[in-house]
């Protein structure tokens, strides 16, 4: 499952970002999903706030070129950051005896840790790649400046174990060889 892999993701004007490599190692995951033929997922952040990077018909909406999807995977568009609610999406994968879900994407902090809970919630074997999946700095509730590592790290803490196994792309690589 690809999160929010769109243009406006990779705007300067996001912010500082952490996982540089990121875009790297997804692609190298899809392309042996890809290779392999099993069911590839993208999801896509449509805003509902005019003016927004990712309103409909704008630039920033519109996949990544080097992740656009092709014709036979899956699309799921959603308005909120988790991508189960009001998306079809839990139906899509029961429908297709898919257990198991390999998360990648943006923003480690917001779609990817609210996909991954509910995926966890839901009964899912869910695996979040670390070094496939980035975030943003930002304030924390105090005000503290936390860099993107920091929110990163963070978020991928409160998934590990409870909601999600946490990996690294050439872990998966290897075991899906």
């Amino acid at each position: 499952m690809i999160i929010d892999m769109q243009r406006g993701m990779s705007d300067p004007a996001a912010g500082e970002r952490n996982n540089p490599n990121a875009e790297e190692n997804i692609q190298r995951l899809l392309t042996k999903w890809r290779s392999t033929c099993w069911p590839v997922v993208h999801v896509r952040h449509i805003s509902r706030t005019p003016g927004s990077p990712f309103w409909p018909g704008q630039p920033g909406a519109e996949f990544q070129p080097a992740l656009v999807p092709e014709p036979k995977e899956h699309v799921v568009e959603k308005n909120i950051p988790c991508a189960f609610t009001h998306s079809g999406l839990e139906r899509w994968l029961h429908a297709r005896e898919i257990k198991r879900l390999v998360i990648v994407g943006v923003s480690t902090s917001n779609s990817v840790e609210a996909t991954a809970r509910t995926a966890g919630n839901l009964g899912f074997d869910t695996h979040v790649v670390a070094d496939a999946t980035f975030t943003f700095a930002k304030q924390d509730y105090a005000g503290a400046y936390r860099t993107a590592d920091e929110v990163h790290a963070m978020s991928l803490a409160n998934l590990e174990g409870e909601y999600a196994v946490i990996t690294r792309a050439d872990e998966v690589l290897l075991i899906v060889s």
